[in-house]
């Protein structure tokens, strides 16, 4: 059994879609739970009167993704997790072919999606996420058109949370005080997080090409929101996670890349965006004392040698 989690902020407009396209998967050994996260709109009222085969948790305070998304988790307890964004539409072999996969090889623990854009429906999101030893995250084939060059099973640094499996067991493993995505955080950066985590316990993730989702681009988030909690979240990754070795060849890069998207928010100062980039990089510097504790946990956990960790991530 298959537990989807759905988590839900105003996305009224947009859980019809998402949950018709879950309507329509050809696997059906599944139970949809949506986390509402204190809506202000009718979300709860039309997953109540629309969807009574949806089990429904609704939080009484907005506490943002990472939260919500440990809330589901302790509300279920099937043996696969499917994360699934409020703005997407998942083909209707989707969950058969994400799962199946976990199903068909099970020395992989995580699985990924192929995301292409909504309203763009050739071009790529994400082919599986990965990570620049400079602290950068990226996904792969982002803004490319789909000719099927990333076709291939393969390996993969880790999923986008936005569409992706995970063995419970393996969740299990790498949660930390009780929460399996880091709730300092909020929000962004928390799957960057849990993929690093996961490396470094000897956790992979395989990314499945045939497991296809449709992704209306920050439909929920996005916008300074975005800004704030990047500028914020790149620097509490990559200093919590980054084990010594990494530390100490890459922390010049890490450096000169902080300066680099400081300079350039600095450029477009009279932006929004901008403002709200150095807004979260100041904050991120503050929150430093209190994810430097973090650092012994993860180590506690780490199953990978330093080296291997570090030929694992895209210079």
């Amino acid at each position: 059994m298959i537990d989807v989690i759905i988590p839900n902020y105003n996305g009224a407009a947009l859980l019809p879609v998402c949950l018709g396209a879950l309507q329509r998967q050809t696997r059906r050994d599944f139970q949809i739970t949506v986390v509402d996260d204190c809506s202000t709109d009718n979300s709860v009222d039309l997953l109540r009167a629309n969807y009574p085969e949806v089990n429904l948790v609704a939080l009484d305070e907005n506490a943002g993704f990472a939260k919500a998304a440990n809330r589901a988790i302790a509300a279920t307890s099937n043996p696969f997790v499917v994360l699934l964004n409020n703005d997407t539409e998942a083909e209707s072999g989707w969950l058969a072919a994400l799962v199946g996969a976990l199903e068909a090889h099970p020395e992989y623990d995580f699985a990924a999606s192929k995301l292409r854009l909504y309203d763009w429906r050739e071009v790529l999101h994400s082919a599986g996420d990965g990570y620049r030893a400079d602290g950068l995250p990226f996904s792969r084939g982002v803004w490319e058109v789909d000719h099927g060059q990333y076709d291939s099973v393969r390996d993969v640094f880790g999923p986008c949370a936005g569409a992706a499996a995970y063995r419970r067991r393996s969740l299990d493993a790498i949660t930390v005080a009780g929460q399996v995505f880091d709730e300092d955080l909020v929000m962004y950066c928390e799957d960057v997080d849990l993929n690093i985590r996961a490396r470094l316990a000897g956790l992979r993730t395989l990314y499945v090409p045939d497991a296809i989702v449709y992704h209306m681009l920050s439909a929920t988030g996005g916008g300074t929101l975005a800004s704030y909690y990047c500028g914020r979240n790149f620097i509490l990754v990559w200093t919590k996670n980054m084990p010594g070795l990494v530390v100490r060849r890459c922390l010049v890069p890490f450096l000169k890349q902080q300066l680099v998207i400081t300079l350039a928010a600095l450029r477009h100062i009279r932006g929004t965006a901008a403002r709200a980039r150095l807004r979260g990089q100041l904050a991120g510097l503050l929150a430093l004392p209190r994810f430097l504790r973090k650092r012994r946990a993860i180590r506690q956990q780490q199953k990978v040698q330093d080296g291997q960790f570090l030929a694992l991530l895209s210079k």
